[in-house]
């Protein structure tokens, strides 16, 4: 349960689509002039070495944001993060979805993540000093803060799916959330797998959500044999504009080869 580090992973196609729309709501969300709460339950360490001997090993990084990174322009909120965090620390650093809510967030926004890793969370804590970091399963850590305050924002739920009973037991947390939070935007990603796994946990958070927005993309697999072949959101309560943002986004993905 605690082995997953998505250092492997890291500015992959699967992190270019989560990323770049979660930038863009998260954008939308604080130009109202009211502060918001953030929460994500698998936070990862927040900051990436794209050098790192874990993400050559795979290379999904060089086929994923070091290959599509100009589909974005540079005031794309998504490419001022990838800007802010390069100055920052350097050209091959990779913002992990805490660090991109953390550059967008404002002084008066809260951001909660939590993070069950040990090295993964000490990492976490080192890269966000100033966010509420929990060492704590994110499921049951986004049950004991809902609703937040403030009550306008996001959660993020970006599990690794390592723990294969998530796909069953995700739709009643979501539903829990959804009861709890109704003003809030909830946000899960999932892959897409050759498996199919993750279809019987879409037919219900479909059935329980009517109104979600469903967005998916597709994408040669990183390496042969590799089961991701897709990336998806499914998003309560979507930011007005989302729907045409994530259709824009997916005519790159059809493009790819």
């Amino acid at each position: 349960m605690l082995s997953y580090q998505h250092i492997y992973h890291a500015g992959n196609l699967a992190d270019v689509h989560k990323h770049s729309l979660l930038a863009w709501m998260l954008d939308y969300l604080t130009r109202k002039d009211k502060p918001v709460s953030y929460i994500e339950t698998h936070g990862g360490r927040a900051l990436y070495d794209l050098t790192a001997d874990e993400a050559r090993k795979t290379g999904e990084a060089a086929q994923g944001i070091a290959r599509v990174q100009y589909w974005f322009p540079s005031d794309h909120p998504y490419m001022r993060c990838l800007q802010q965090t390069h100055e920052i620390h350097g050209e091959n650093s990779y913002p992990g979805s805490p660090m991109v809510a953390a550059q967008t967030l404002r002084d008066d926004d809260v951001l909660t993540v939590a993070e069950l890793h040990p090295a993964e969370h000490n990492a976490l804590e080192l890269a966000l000093p100033t966010a509420k970091i929990h060492r704590a399963d994110g499921f049951a850590m986004a049950h004991s803060i809902l609703p937040p305050t403030p009550r306008r924002g996001l959660m993020l739920i970006d599990p690794s799916f390592e723990v294969k009973e998530d796909y069953a037991t995700i739709p009643g947390h979501i539903k829990k959330y959804a009861r709890a939070w109704n003003v809030g935007t909830i946000v899960l990603w999932y892959p897409i797998l050759t498996s199919g796994a993750h279809s019987n946990m879409l037919k219900a958070l479909e059935k329980d959500h009517l109104d979600a927005l469903r967005h998916e993309v597709r994408f040669p697999p990183a390496r042969p044999g590799h089961g991701m072949v897709g990336s998806g959101l499914f998003v309560i309560n979507p930011p007005f504009g989302l729907a045409e943002q994530a259709a824009n986004l997916k005519t790159r993905f059809d493009q790819l080869k």
